[in-house]
């Protein structure tokens, strides 16, 4: 008969609070193992809009009719300043997702891509993909020529998803019906515009949170990266004709600016594509302009209603992040007159942004620190758990998602290159708390300098006064000591400017 070998266990002495720390330290381990179990990855909803500059209900603006953004909004953390690096489609969209700043990638113009000079760049969409994300896009997030490459893949990245859907709408179909204000001009850089027939669906970008939606529903179950691109309100504006009844055009107005506002201002500062107020157009035909963007306005709004419905419906709202952005502001008639982008104004320089983090205790605050375009990626990465590259020049907002008024210090940096007259000319700026300013060509062909203290329409240019000697110094000392300012010697083309 085999032997048998019984354990006993040898008696202790009983200890109450002995006893009350092996139970308490069970069921913490029992706590944290049940929350590693369900704990799921966030997944990343990252939404982009072409040309949209602060024309929401949440920033204030008093016709906008967006109440899905506004929700967002209401969810999430706003930044009330947000500024891109450049305000122009393509390279502000290649620093963004790179996280470098144009002097890095050497990307001024639309149609040099960030590879040619980073070639081993890791984008964000990328790096989730590295880290077992499936990285999906619809639409626009690179940059992509509107309305011409729209079906395409444009100037995009296919190092940054495993899955692309490039829809192509009547939009597209039905540009013979387009209005142009300006012939001589292609409508995708003219004010130009459409009130369509037909549903939102069957618009591009209807047609783009469609394939959203059914990215969202095939992959709820896998961690995500969908980014979701949308072309409007970039030129032409074309929408719905439900859209435009939002907007009366009696309740249309320009924006207000003293007379010789632009006495004060260089030459330089006013973009090329605009060198005369309002493109020399009756007013009545821009205020029919203006209309128009706002409808284009609702109706993305009304697109991303639709994804913010399917991500609740399929239970995804507690463990997504979402971001919402504009690549660049947009003038709309400002500065008697300005209209469209590629400028260093304020209206130009900044963009919408908004984070959604499930559990920030800052959700449903604005914040009013300076921030910049390049910090969205360490943002993100940092929320998700993951390591970003370390060359990345811009630096995590997760404090400001927790506390969006604590102290930041924070400043801004935009540049802007022109062609010129016969040579061209590099505009860059600085944006603190209180002062923008701005040179061109390092100050050759001019400096400005507002303060936002007392003049946050920028009307009134101090750079020639005295007084303010020592405030341009500092300011110009920290400018140069982020961008270069000057014309580049790398290649781009003066027409795709």
């Amino acid at each position: 008969m085999d032997s048998v070998q019984i354990i006993v266990p040898i008696p202790m002495p009983y200890s109450p609070r002995a006893s009350f720390l092996i139970l308490f330290a069970l069921f913490i381990a029992s706590i944290s193992s049940i929350s590693a179990q369900t704990e799921k990855p966030l997944n990343v909803l990252f939404i982009a809009s072409d040309d949209l500059t602060q024309s929401l209900g949440c920033y204030g603006d008093p016709i906008a009719v967006t109440p899905n953004l506004d929700k967002l909004s209401d969810m999430g953390v706003r930044f009330d300043n947000a500024y891109c690096q450049i305000p122009l489609c393509n390279p502000t969209r290649a620093s963004l997702l790179t996280g470098l700043r144009p002097d890095t990638l050497k990307v001024y113009d639309l149609g040099r891509h960030f590879r040619d000079e980073m070639p081993n760049a890791v984008t964000l969409p990328q790096l989730f993909r590295n880290n077992g994300y499936k990285s999906m896009r619809v639409g626009k997030l690179y940059h992509y020529g509107v309305p011409f490459q729209i079906g395409t893949n444009g100037l995009d990245d296919l190092d940054s998803w495993d899955q692309v859907v490039n829809p192509k709408g009547r939009d597209t179909l039905e540009e013979h019906l387009i209005i142009n204000l300006e012939p001589h001009r292609p409508i995708s850089g003219a004010l130009s515009w459409l009130a369509a027939d037909g549903t939102d669906e069957e618009q591009t970008d209807g047609m783009i949170t469609t394939e959203a939606i059914r990215l969202l529903e095939e992959n709820k179950d896998r961690p995500f990266f969908l980014g979701v691109g949308f072309f409007r309100p970039h030129t032409p504006f074309v929408a719905p004709k439900k859209y435009w009844n939002l907007y009366p055009l009696e309740s249309i107005q320009m924006p207000y600016a003293p007379e010789g506002d632009r006495d004060d201002v260089p030459k330089s500062a006013f973009a090329h594509n605009c060198p005369i107020p309002n493109y020399g157009l009756a007013e009545e035909d821009v205020l029919k302009a203006k209309q128009a963007y706002y409808a284009n306005v609702s109706f993305v709004d009304a697109q991303v209603g639709r994804l913010l419905d399917a991500l609740e419906s399929l239970e995804l709202m507690d463990n997504t992040l979402i971001v919402f952005w504009s690549d660049h502001g947009y003038h709309l008639g400002e500065h008697n007159g300005i209209w469209q982008k590629r400028c260093l104004f304020e209206e130009s320089a900044s963009a919408p942004l908004i984070f959604y983090a499930p559990g920030q205790r800052g959700n449903g605050t604005a914040s009013q620190q300076i921030v910049e375009f390049l910090d969205i990626y360490p943002t993100v990465t940092e929320l998700a758990g993951l390591t970003p590259p370390k060359e990345i020049e811009g630096k995590s907002l997760t404090p400001l998602l927790r506390q969006p008024n604590r102290p930041w210090n924070g400043t801004a940096f935009t540049q802007a290159l022109r062609p010129g007259e016969g040579s061209p000319v590099m505009g860059a700026t600085i944006r603190t708390d209180r002062w923008r300013y701005t040179e061109w060509n390092q100050g050759e062909q001019g400096t400005e300098l507002y303060d936002h203290a007392s003049d946050p329409n920028e009307f009134d240019n101090l750079a020639s006064d005295p007084a303010f000697e020592r405030v341009i110094s500092e300011l110009r000392r920290q400018l140069r000591e982020t961008v270069s300012g000057v014309v580049p010697t790398s290649p781009y083309d003066p027409a795709k400017l």
